[in-house]
């Protein structure tokens, strides 16, 4: 059995469960919140409404446990309609009060929330305005009362109060409402933050997580981003933020470990994608201790890294696209010459090995054929091998002298990103401590680099919250037939790892160049309307990446570029931009790869492949 972090980006969040059937609401609820309270457990709470009744709610702080108490297992609270919620404190401390379901001041609206609303406060001041009052310290609230005040303006239409309220809503949110004038309904509707609809004969439910509901259902909606559901018994009917009716198709889940783990994400890769600041933390917190890089865990002495002569690292796919950003790098801070090797190649052409060199075998299953045998190869010749994995106890940590794990969890979609990213960060702590102890940067700036290297999992998390833009981009695109990746530096080895992906799974052709050789042959591929991308987080190359991005547009070249905040002069030139934090020059890559995943993914979405299983792909090749 596989076993996966349920838990979407690494980050903590509330459970919700709701039904809509001929059964008593309460203990089914109940139930699906006992499999969720990993998400949370601060306080719990249900809203149960029988027919035309008024709506019950109950709350308690603390475990799960205690809400069974108070509602005698959920028999005490009667209906076939209800709402529930185990809570992880965000906004507003651990009470009674804070708990979920929230409501308006006469009932009208009851709802419970999942994520995090970025300007509740805002939101709450001009409500208050309006004389709503407040009595919890939570963001829910104030989602509650946003709802209730659209409902009560615009024609006591549940829709398009909604969706008048998500329009206004920063952050990520995983809704469930319920209005007095609506019995036996539920409306749901999320942004970023996980939800599943399951439907069986006259039943419907809804959840965080698809363990919750496996036990009534495998028929399920995947209800995606900025869309809103109306649940009724046995059926759901979906709009978009327009308040347009849309259909989707129900997927059956195969009651495997792998459908009950993609926490609400249509595909692995997705969750993958937003799993990646908990990888980065992790990996970064298992390098890092006191302020310092800590690799007493590898037998690589002070003395041994002053004697590298050379450094050879060796790998396959996206790992040795990390080699290649890993050589700007560990040239540029540490001063030693770096080879970045295909391993499928290394051990044909009879390589010249430095004795005094180390060899990096980077590989995310650690049992990749061709790095595998690299590896052995450069053992039999005397070189002093370190591994880079993500597995423990795989061959190539078992084989080679030193090891590093990267702590990425499983990754199941077989287009790496999480890994990738965890790969990226033991490389960055391979050059600063180098460089440290070969005296290639002094105290100072050894703590500037750690200490930035410490922002990357939150810096990322920013990039993901331009994914919708991203998305809507990505469509115009789903019929491309070339797409060509530029940079220069750092930006061209960003450019190799974004080209892969937007192969790999959109099976769209996608090549990668150095910008400077498009004079070199390269621009007669440019057509009307091919999609060239250009990476410019570089400072120092940026205006000439950009001059080779004007060229490109003079061919006809329609144009996306991924840059730094700041550098907006760059809308002059290109059509379409996505801004990435500034951080250190070395660190870019773990940034500006994130928006090349993303329109690789929504690129494969919108063209309906197989984003998990892409054709004629695995995920760890142990063949040769």
């Amino acid at each position: 059995m596989i076993n996966i972090d349920f838990l979407s980006g690494g980050i903590k969040m509330c459970g919700i469960v709701g039904f809509v059937g001929n059964r008593q609401a309460a203990p089914i609820i109940l139930e699906g919140l006992t499999r969720l309270e990993y998400r949370g457990y601060d306080s719990a709470g249900i809203a149960v409404r029988d027919g035309e009744s008024p709506i019950e709610i109950v709350k308690a702080k603390g475990r799960l446990k205690v809400l069974y108490e108070k509602t005698n297992d959920g028999m005490s609270i009667k209906g076939t309609c209800g709402i529930g919620h185990t809570r992880w404190a965000t906004h507003g401390e651990p009470s009674e009060a804070n708990a979920h379901p929230h409501y308006s001041d006469d009932f009208n609206v009851v709802a419970v929330h999942n994520g995090i609303i970025e300007n509740y406060q805002e939101l709450k001041e001009k409500l208050l305005k309006k004389g709503y009052k407040f009595y919890s310290g939570t963001d829910t609230e104030v989602a509650v009362k946003l709802i209730d005040y659209y409902y009560k303006k615009y024609f006591h239409n549940p829709i398009d109060a909604i969706n008048r309220s998500m329009v206004r809503i920063r952050g990520s949110y995983a809704l469930a409402v319920m209005f007095k004038d609506y019995p036996n309904e539920i409306y749901v509707a999320r942004k970023d933050s996980p939800m599943i609809i399951g439907v069986e004969n006259d039943e419907t439910y809804f959840a965080s997580d698809v363990p919750a509901i496996l036990k009534y259902t495998r028929n399920v909606y995947y209800i995606g981003n900025l869309e809103i559901a109306q649940l009724q018994r046995g059926k759901v009917t979906f709009f978009n933020i327009d308040g347009d009716e849309i259909q989707k198709e129900m997927t059956e889940i195969k009651w495997d470990a792998e459908a009950a783990e993609k926490a609400g994400f249509e595909h692995f890769m997705m969750k993958e994608i937003h799993e990646q600041p908990k990888a980065v933390s992790d990996t970064i917190n298992s390098l890092v201790s006191d302020g310092r890089i800590n690799l007493d865990n590898v037998g690589l002495t002070e003395e041994m890294i002053k004697n590298i002569s050379q450094i050879y690292i060796v790998a396959c796919g996206s790992a040795y696209h990390v080699g290649v950003a890993a050589q700007y790098v560990i040239e540029d801070l540490a001063r030693i010459p770096v080879r970045v090797e295909i391993a499928s190649e290394f051990r044909y052409r009879k390589p010249i090995l430095d004795k005094d060199g180390l060899v990096i075998i980077i590989s995310q299953s650690g049992e990749t054929a061709d790095s595998l045998a690299a590896l052995r190869e450069a053992k039999r010749l005397g070189i002093r091998t370190l591994g880079i994995v993500n597995v423990v106890g795989s061959s190539i940590a078992r084989e080679a002298d030193d090891v590093l794990y990267t702590l990425a969890g499983p990754e199941i979609a077989v287009a790496t990103t999480k890994a990738y990213s965890a790969q990226l960060i033991v490389c960055y702590a391979l050059a600063i401590q180098f460089a440290k102890v070969r005296e290639q940067i002094d105290d100072e700036e050894y703590k500037n680099l750690i200490a930035e290297l410490m922002t990357l999992p939150d810096k990322i998390k920013k990039v993901l919250e331009d994914k919708e833009r991203i998305q809507w981009f990505a469509s115009k695109f789903a019929n491309a037939k070339d797409v060509f990746f530029i940079g220069r530096g750092i930006d061209y080895a960003i450019s190799l790892e974004g080209s892969l992906k937007m192969k790999e799974i959109s099976y769209i052709h996608s090549e990668a160049y150095a910008a400077g050789e498009l004079k070199h042959g390269t621009i007669s591929l440019i057509e009307d309307g091919t999609l060239v991308i250009g990476v410019l987080t570089q400072q120092d190359l940026y205006e000439k990446t950009l001059s080779n991005m004007v060229e490109v547009k003079s061919r006809g070249a329609y144009l996306m570029g991924i840059t730094n905040y700041g550098n907006y002069n760059i809308e002059d030139t290109v059509d379409f931009t996505t801004y990435i934090p500034r951080t250190d020059k070395h660190f870019t890559t773990s940034l500006a790869v994130v928006p090349l995943q993303l329109m690789g993914y929504y690129i494969s979405v919108a063209r309906g492949l197989d984003v998990d299983k892409p054709r004629n792909l695995a995920k760890s090749v142990t063949v040769e």
